[in-house]
C-alpha cells in the first residue's frame, strides 16, 4: 500500500444473517425503480464531486442512453458509486455488501436502487435481482475486483462474477476506469484529488444460459483488461495536463481515445 494512502478498515465478508433475511430488498429492488431518494443523493454528491473533487467524465456517450447495460468500473472508494452516475443520467443500480443494510440506511438503499450482495457466499439471489433489472431495460454497476482495493492498485484479476452476468445477459458492458478516486479517503487530511471517470467502448458477449467458471473468468478477465488499458491511458492523460498546468511538459491533444471492442470469440 501507498504510505500516503490513508488506512481502511479491515474487510468483513461473512455475514450472519441467512440469505432469508434479504428476501425483502431483493423483491424490492426486482419490483420497482429508484424512488426520489436516488436523485437527491446524486444531486448532493455531485456538487460534492465537482466541487471538491474536480470530477470530469470522459466518453459518457458510450453508455447506452436506453435498454439494458452493464457497468464494469474499478473500485477504490466508497465514492465511486456516485462518481459513477453523477455523469449520466440514467439510474444506476449498485451491489452493496449485505453489511451495509442495517438500519436506519437500509431504507434509504433500497429506495436509491441498491440491492445487497453477500460477499464470499454463492448468491445466486443477487443475480437473479441483476437479471430482472436489465430484464426491465435497467442499467446495473458491478464492480469487477469484488470489492476495493487495498492497496491504490488495480487488482491482479477480476473476479469471475462480472462474466456470469455478461455472459448470463448478452447485454453491453461498458468498462469504466475511476482515476484518482484511490485518494479519497484523504479527506480528513483535507486532501481532495481529483477524478477522472472514463467509460470506455461497450462490450458484448453471445448468450449461455450455464457458463463454466473458466469461461465466466475468461470474459472477467476480457472485461478488466480494457479497464486496465483505459486506466493507464488515463493516467498518462491526467498526469499530461497536469504537467502543462504547471508548465511542466506538454499536454495531451484533447482527443477521447477509445479501445476496439471485443468479443466472446476473440
Amino acid at each position: 500500500m501507498s504510505a500516503d494512502l490513508a488506512q481502511m478498515k479491515e474487510q468483513v465478508y461473512a455475514d450472519p444473517r441467512p440469505k432469508e433475511y434479504f428476501d425483502r430488498f431483493h423483491t424490492h429492488a426486482r419490483t420497482r425503480d429508484p424512488s426520489f431518494v436516488y436523485e437527491t443523493v446524486r444531486f448532493v454528491s455531485s456538487v460534492y464531486s465537482y466541487v471538491f473533487l474536480r470530477a470530469r467524465a470522459v466518453g459518457a456517450q458510450n453508455v447506452p442512453e436506453s435498454g439494458p447495460a452493464i457497468l464494469a468500473p474499478n473500485h477504490f472508494s466508497f465514492m465511486d458509486h456516485f462518481l459513477l452516475g453523477c455523469h449520466i443520467r440514467r439510474k444506476v443500480r449498485f451491489m452493496g455488501k449485505s453489511q451495509l443494510f442495517k438500519a436506519p440506511l437500509a431504507s434509504v438503499f433500497v429506495r436509491g436502487g441498491v440491492f445487497p450482495v453477500r460477499r464470499g457466499a454463492r448468491d445466486d439471489d443477487t443475480f437473479i435481482t441483476a437479471e430482472t433489472i436489465l430484464g426491465r431495460g435497467g442499467v446495473v454497476a458491478m464492480y469487477c475486483e469484488g470489492g476495493r482495493s487495498r492497496t491504490g492498485q488495480l487488482a491482479e484479476r477480476a473476479k469471475p462474477g462480472i462474466g456470469r452476468l455478461a455472459l448470463e445477459t448478452g447485454v453491453p458492458v461498458v468498462p469504466v476506469a475511476i482515476a484518482g478516486s484511490s485518494r479519497i479517503r484523504n479527506w480528513k487530511q483535507l486532501r481532495f484529488p481529483a477524478v477522472t471517470v472514463e467509460y470506455g467502448t461497450p462490450l458484448q458477449f453471445a448468450v449461455e444460459s450455464e457458463p463454466s467458471r473458466e469461461r465466466q473468468q475468461a470474459v472477467a478477465d476480457a472485461i478488466f483488461a480494457e479497464i486496465k488499458v483505459i486506466y493507464g491511458r488515463r493516467l498518462s492523460e491526467d498526469g499530461a495536463r497536469g504537467a502543462t498546468r504547471r508548465g511542466g511538459g506538454p499536454g495531451s491533444s484533447g482527443r477521447e481515445l477509445h479501445a476496439e471492442p471485443l468479443h466472446a470469440d476473440e
